[in-house]
């Protein structure tokens, strides 16, 4: 479809173009003129016009296509001078030729003195080159902008192909730390142990399936995120404060990117809670003014030796799906309160229906 529409709107203003200049002699007549001077002056012009129209074509189908986009530039300048001398030569034969079978009722003064010749060749080979010079522009033009089409393409290629690389390093990292979570659990508490597991199912049905998309309803992000919250709960001890502030309506269908938050609120469960089973973690996610906030707080303590939950590679997978997926369109603000010795991430979303559609 895009194809054929390029297509016949390039058609149309070539046709409109030269539809003027052909039209443009008829504005051009003297008062006094009769109908043969108006006939012989406009088919002088009109065998100007075509060979205007065949230099211009021979350059935009041929000359500049496929030599001077071939870098055979040589056999490009020459094929324009020897076609310049045969159009040159044509358009004055044709001017004599016009004048002869329709003789000037209105002929100039003797008093009046022509200019040389030679001028009038200067001046159409002049014409000449100034076409082909149009007809080279607009080709380098139309190249340029197809090129630029490829590199755009090019580029929406190898972020997809990036995009689904993250995404299959994101579903195993998840895993892991799910894994390495609920091996925790099962030390102290078997049975929630076992419940976990039936909660991690839910888990994964999201993050192998609605992972694959480009893009997610929030409401089912959030559910996702719920569920996460809930299965960490189970491994803390009650000294540890877990805060959620989620203000979203249960079928708020705004596009997200799925998982986007999921390493965040990971790292807040892995470095907000002490050795000792103590720690504060706040999530608060918004939806607002067509921006989704996602906030994490915690206490900060810093990743043991013997702790072996992943490897730091979640933080770095949100840093380029941001930039992938929210390029211009997001804010990131991360780290470490002194004071309060808290950690705090806070990414927004622009959601202004500029991001690419879900696939």
């Amino acid at each position: 479809m895009g194809k054929k529409f390029t297509f016949s709107r390039t058609t149309l203003i070539h046709l409109l173009c030269w539809g003027l200049i052909l039209a443009f002699p008829l504005f051009l007549y003297r008062q006094n003129d009769t109908m043969t001077d108006m006939l012989r002056h406009y088919l002088r012009s009109l065998g100007g016009t075509l060979c205007y129209m065949t230099i211009f074509y021979l350059n935009y189908i041929y000359l500049v296509p496929k030599l001077l986009f071939e870098n055979k530039r040589k056999r490009f300048v020459l094929y324009n001078i020897i076609a310049i001398f045969v159009l040159v030569a044509f358009m004055t034969w044709w001017w004599y030729l016009m004048g002869e079978i329709f003789p000037n009722s209105n002929p100039m003064p003797a008093s009046f003195n022509a200019p040389p010749k030679w001028t009038r060749f200067v001046q159409m080979s002049f014409m000449l080159i100034l076409v082909i010079g149009l007809s080279t522009a607009i080709r380098l033009s139309q190249r340029w902008q197809k090129l630029q089409e490829a590199k755009k393409e090019a580029e929406r290629i190898r972020s997809d192909a990036e995009l689904k690389n993250l995404r299959n390093q994101l579903n195993p990292h998840f895993l892991l730390n799910t894994l390495n979570n609920i091996y925790a659990l099962i030390a102290f508490d078997p049975e929630k142990a076992q419940v976990a597991v039936g909660e991690l199912s839910k888990l994964l049905r999201h993050a192998l399936y609605d992972n694959q998309k480009h893009f997610v309803p929030l409401y089912k992000e959030v559910e996702f995120i719920e569920n996460y919250i809930d299965l960490m709960k189970m491994r803390v001890t009650n000294n540890v404060k877990i805060n959620t502030n989620i203000d979203i309506d249960e079928d708020d269908s705004t596009p997200i990117a799925p998982l986007i938050f999921i390493s965040l609120i990971e790292n807040a469960f892995k470095h907000g809670i002490s050795q000792a089973g103590e720690g504060e973690i706040d999530i608060t996610i918004t939806n607002k003014d067509d921006q989704i906030m996602c906030e994490i707080v915690n206490t900060n303590y810093p990743k043991r030796d013997n702790d072996k939950s992943g490897s730091g590679i979640g933080l770095e997978q949100v840093a380029r799906r941001l930039e992938l997926m929210y390029a211009g369109r997001y804010n990131w603000e991360k780290g470490l309160d002194t004071t309060t010795n808290k950690y705090f991430s806070k990414i927004v979303l622009n959601n202004d229906n500029k991001v690419r559609d879900n696939r």
